[in-house]
């Protein structure tokens, strides 16, 4: 099974600064949705049904980084084509933004699964053995 999503994202007028090019935070908020999109088409469910369906608190962006390439504009059609990593709680997500097959922006994320304890703080637990066989890797012992 693949480890990779693509999507297209059409930038809107509320993304764009006066000069109708996106503000760069709006790429964030693409990639943060994008890492939601990759689990949900290999889960077959929403992240909202994840907290219901799952030992799952969310997952924490520890660090994050990008570069950016070339503007989009309001109108564009761009592809986001993102690939995870799974490490014991932690994974890292790939994020390629492109513009009819250039380049404009990438993102590497690195996040943390978590649940509540006992007291209702998130602490990290490793990611559950049912999301790693959706996702075609064979658990660990």
């Amino acid at each position: 099974m693949s480890l990779t999503n693509i999507r297209t994202v059409r930038i809107e007028w509320g993304d764009c600064d006066p000069a109708g090019i996106i503000f760069y935070p709006r790429y964030f908020e693409i990639f943060d949705a994008s890492t939601a999109r990759l689990f949900e088409a290999r889960l077959g469910f929403t992240k909202h049904e994840m907290f219901k369906r799952l030992p799952f608190a969310g997952w924490p962006l520890v660090r994050t980084q990008a570069r950016f390439l070339k503007p989009t504009r309001f109108g564009d059609d761009v592809t986001v084509e993102s690939t995870i990593t799974f490490g014991r709680s932690s994974f890292d997500v790939s994020h390629k933004l492109s513009l009819k097959g250039d380049l404009c922006a990438e993102c590497t994320e690195k996040r943390v699964w978590t649940v509540r304890d006992t007291d209702g703080r998130m602490k990290s637990y490793p990611v559950p053995a049912e999301v790693l066989v959706r996702f075609g890797i064979a658990p660990t012992p």
